[in-house]
């Protein structure tokens, strides 16, 4: 049986869980961010693809199970403190987002005053979702 001895040196909050980045490997654009348990993370490793932990599922997660749209590992970074994932990905197919993105970080704040400041979309949408999720 393999060693999986590097998953202890993950500091795993109080659910089991960590933080993941997932980063376009030749961009450098961060394309979301999500959780990952043990298992998710030996299964990312393994499969070779983004597996995380769905925390309102409560279930392991496949990026791109029901869209298509798949993260191809290319590296798996742990960040100094041992609490934040780097996965540096191939998103396949350009969109990570549910609303049919690039990214999850579209939004961007705007207004010089930081009391009249507000969140606008700055990245258009890619794909309408309804011809993404056919199964929802």
């Amino acid at each position: 049986m393999a060693s999986t001895h590097w998953l202890d040196e993950v500091k795993w909050n109080d659910d089991g869980l960590v933080t993941a980045i997932a980063q376009d490997h030749q961009s450098g654009d961060v394309l979301m961010l999500a959780w990952m348990n043990r298992e998710s993370l030996k299964l990312t490793l393994e499969e070779g693809i983004g597996v995380y932990w769905s925390r309102s599922r409560g279930k392991l997660w496949r990026k791109g199970e029901s869209s298509g749209h798949t993260q191809r590992l290319v590296e798996c970074r742990l960040d100094c403190d041992g609490d934040a994932i780097l996965l540096k990905v191939e998103q396949m197919g350009g969109i990570a987002c549910h609303t049919g993105r690039q990214s999850c970080f579209y939004k961007r704040l705007e207004g010089d005053d930081v009391e009249m400041a507000s969140w606008k979309a700055a990245d258009p949408v890619l794909q309408d979702p309804k011809s993404i999720y056919n199964n929802q």
